[in-house]
């Protein structure tokens, strides 16, 4: 029989390199199911909420260079569109193939038609619509390439019609072309920044995403310059270096050392990255800037040098410029610096809680002592992603990934199922809160479908901490706030998924050693402090005095119970204020 267009297409998303297709079948999407199924090289993951899905492909996505997720037409489009943004923020390859009306409906209000224009315009580097079979292949080769090469989302605009028409074999390529280009500053432009750094008395390195792998030269880049590293959220598994380079991180999930350090530098060099917190930015340094995206350039901070490149060629190429430095006193300062923060934020973990009230930086010490050293990590976006970003270090090849950009909740949970069905051979760590984990709680069905080895602990505080924390440093009382959830646990397992509560502090690391070793799916319900504070790498006297007044607020308001268990468990973070 002659080939129709779903079977062309799936032809060549094999080509392309995809494995997965993240959908939930249906009407418009059936023609593709079925070449899929006929094909046999792609496995369509049958998921239960086409968000679960997306985020389950930009997991793939960032893990593998590229990854698909579909959805039908109407609210199959409109549910993909979180976590299409997601991968669209965090410029990573996405195909997404959105399958639409007939196209003799189109425009005439037809059930469940969406403009696929409109809606993905935002959302996307690449949108088109395949309206005849002609145009179909040199759409599908077009959209695949600009993923690859613009690391980004292309969306395929695929009516139903159209997708079981015969296919027509066309005069342009139907291939991939994956290229491999070296892309640094001129030698003008090298030079520049060698003298800027060579006449610089002290340097410091902040590194974002944009460093993935090129860990060893920029180890070698800042022995040369006795320079401290800090790193962006999403670089931290890429940058982070042993003492006495390492200063942690800045922003809001940062820590004083990281802050300081690019302050007090006479030249701050940032390599590959777009942390966008620029009130966290030195104003009085003088800046490079090192990106593959000239449109990044100077966006968050004064440049007095703006270069795109790779980072690993930059720096390859950049090293024969510089002269050694041999004052090694700011970086050792600044080293010393981090220890002491570090054990300070220690001291949280010694205090571990109580009854229901397990104090979280306890809980990710004890996974980030306990996971593998190649675990993969997914954190929800909220509290759950602060004691990740503190508690959970580089031993080895860790992965970590998280809704950085976008700030999205109930990221970690889909995630982790895009992380485990790549990578089945290494472990895979999910760090949910729970209001983040009862948005998409269907999906552990998916979870239990494919037993997929994730291990889900879930942050129970019973609130939404972050905002919480965000209306007590504006002066608000939090209004809305707590959450009374169901049993994690008893709701995993009654979709088939090995469960257990933690209400003690002293079952943690057991119950952790448990679900961990255990073969297949485990949620860890583990009841943590509602009132654990997280201060950040540098705290205005704005947000003392908003905290002061919203804690007045709630005395005033007979709240005087939830003000002391707030001071008893962050009494520690007193002397970081005053």
């Amino acid at each position: 029989m002659a080939k129709i267009v779903a079977e062309q297409l799936v032809e060549m998303l094999v080509e392309a390199g995809i494995k997965r297709v993240y959908a939930v079948t249906g009407d418009s999407l059936n023609f593709f199911n079925e070449a899929i199924r006929k094909d046999g090289r792609i496995k369509w993951i049958h998921v239960r909420h086409e968000e679960v899905g997306a985020y389950a492909a930009a997991a793939e996505a960032e893990l593998d260079g590229i990854a698909c997720c579909a959805g039908s037409c109407g609210p199959g489009h409109i549910h993909l569109i979180n976590g299409v943004y997601e991968a669209h923020r965090s410029h990573l390859p996405l195909l997404v193939i959105a399958s639409t009306i007939p196209t003799n409906q189109m425009g005439t209000d037809y059930f469940q038609e969406t403009n696929t224009y409109k809606l993905f315009d935002d959302c996307s580097g690449y949108n088109q619509l395949v309206t005849t079979a002609e145009q179909a292949p040199r759409i599908f080769q077009t959209a695949i390439q600009h993923a690859i090469a613009q690391k980004g989302v292309s969306v395929i605009g695929l009516p139903g019609d159209v997708s079981e028409l015969k296919a027509v074999e066309p005069h342009t390529a139907q291939r991939m072309y994956p290229c491999q280009p070296v892309i640094r500053p001129s030698d003008y432009e090298l030079q520049c920044i060698a003298q800027l750094l060579n006449e610089a008395k002290t340097v410091t390195i902040y590194g974002g995403i944009g460093c993935t792998g090129a860990k060893e030269q920029l180890a070698e880049l800042a022995e040369k310059l006795k320079a401290p590293v800090g790193y962006s959220f999403r670089g931290k598994m890429h940058v982070q270096l042993p003492a006495p380079y390492d200063v942690g991180m800045t922003g809001l999930l940062g820590i004083p050392s990281c802050y300081q350090a690019m302050k007090e530098a006479d030249v701050l060099l940032l390599l590959g990255t777009d942390m966008p917190y620029d009130a966290f930015m030195p104003k009085e340094n003088k800046i490079i800037q090192i990106d593959l995206a000239q449109s990044r350039l100077g966006r968050r901070a004064d440049l007095t040098i703006g270069a795109v490149g790779d980072v690993k060629e930059t720096i390859k190429s950049l090293l024969p410029f510089l002269e050694e430095k041999e004052d090694r006193s700011f970086l050792d300062s600044f080293g010393t610096f981090h220890q002491k923060v570090q054990e300070r934020l220690h001291q949280y973990v010694e205090s571990n809680g109580e009854k229901d009230a397990i104090q979280p930086e306890f809980l990710a010490d004890k996974i980030n002592a306990l996971a593998h050293d190649d675990a993969i990590f997914t954190v929800d976006t909220g509290m759950s992603c602060v004691w990740g970003a503190r508690y959970i270090h580089q031993t080895g090849s860790r992965v970590l990934l998280g809704s950085f950009n976008h700030g999205s909740m109930a990221n970690a949970m889909p995630m982790a199922i895009g992380a485990a069905l790549a990578y089945p051979e290494r472990q895979v760590i999910a760090f949910c809160g729970d209001g983040g984990l009862s948005m998409l709680l269907g999906d552990l069905s998916t979870i239990k479908q494919y037993n997929l080895p994730i291990k889900l602990i879930v942050f129970n505080n019973r609130a939404l901490g972050m905002v919480k924390l965000e209306m007590e440093v504006a002066g608000l009382v939090d209004n809305e706030t707590t959450m009374e959830n169901p049993d994690f646990a008893k709701v995993a397992e009654a979709m088939g998924i090995h469960a257990m509560s933690i209400h003690e502090p002293d079952d943690v690391e057991d119950g952790l050693r448990k679900a961990l070793s255990f073969e297949g799916p485990f949620l860890l319900n583990v009841m943590t402090n509602p009132n654990a504070l997280a201060m950040p790498a540098h705290i205005t006297k704005e947000q003392v005095f908003g905290m002061t007044e919203s804690m007045t607020k709630m005395i005033l308001g007979g709240r005087m119970d939830e003000v002391f268990d707030t001071i008893k468990s962050n009494y520690k973070h007193l002397k970081e204020i005053f």
